[in-house]
């Protein structure tokens, strides 16, 4: 399992690049939107996109280039059954995604119900088993320390990946420095932990890495890139 924490390495551009989940998501996003986006991709040199669910399918170029494909499920409110969110999942990795972030029943996670948590947890890895990457998001703008580490430690039993703080859609916002490093706490190194929401530049990226960060989600990967100091 990935390291709670991640240090970058002497080529500090090429090595925040592999961390970067590049994000493309949105009702609105076109055909022509997501072609530009994956050539962006390309040139960047991220390790993985995200883009919506339904378009998976036309990422061939990004997977060709070596760029992970990842999408959501129960995006953005995380308010369908868990089968749904199961079925979503095995229907984009049918599509060619290697990764699903998947947003969890907010209310479970806020109430710190590792019951379930972990029921809809389980239903869901067990539709895309591993190697599938699999991530969890919690939206701990909304949600206590406590029922951070319920969320992550109930993650951990149930084989995820990574938990992720936020799907970058809720108006309390998005990620925290010190959110992050309670889940990389509560993982205690078993599962990877993505800072997603608001992360839009070098100095944003690398506080996240130093509090426990292993993936960054960012729709603004070229302009962390480019802050990154000469």
């Amino acid at each position: 399992m990935t390291n709670s924490r991640t240090s970058l390495g002497s080529s500090l551009v090429s090595d925040m690049a592999t961390i970067l989940d590049y994000t493309l998501l949105g009702p609105e996003v076109s055909t022509s939107d997501l072609d530009l986006f994956i050539d962006s991709a390309v040139e960047l040199g991220v390790g993985a996109i995200c883009v919506p669910n339904s378009m998976v399918s036309q990422t061939k170029k990004a997977q060709d280039a070596g760029i992970r494909v990842a999408t959501v499920a129960g995006f953005p409110h995380g308010k369908t059954p868990a089968l749904v969110k199961a079925a979503e999942a095995r229907l984009a990795v049918q599509s060619g995604a290697s990764e699903v972030d998947v947003v969890l029943d907010i209310a479970a996670v806020k109430e710190g119900d590792s019951n379930r948590l972990l029921a809809e947890m389980v239903a869901i890895r067990e539709a895309v088993p591993s190697p599938v990457v699999l991530k969890f998001i919690l939206e701990s703008a909304v949600v206590s320390d406590e029922s951070l580490v319920i969320a992550t430690h109930a993650a951990v039993a149930a084989g995820a990946d990574y938990v992720k703080t936020s799907t970058g859609f809720h108006p309390a916002g998005g990620a925290t420095v010190h959110a992050v490093s309670v889940m990389a706490r509560a993982g205690q190194g078993k599962i990877g932990v993505k800072a997603s929401g608001g992360v839009k530049t070098w100095d944003d990226a690398v506080a996240m890495v130093y509090a426990g960060a292993t993936r960054i989600g960012t729709s603004n990967a070229a302009a962390i890139l480019a802050g990154a100091p000469s």
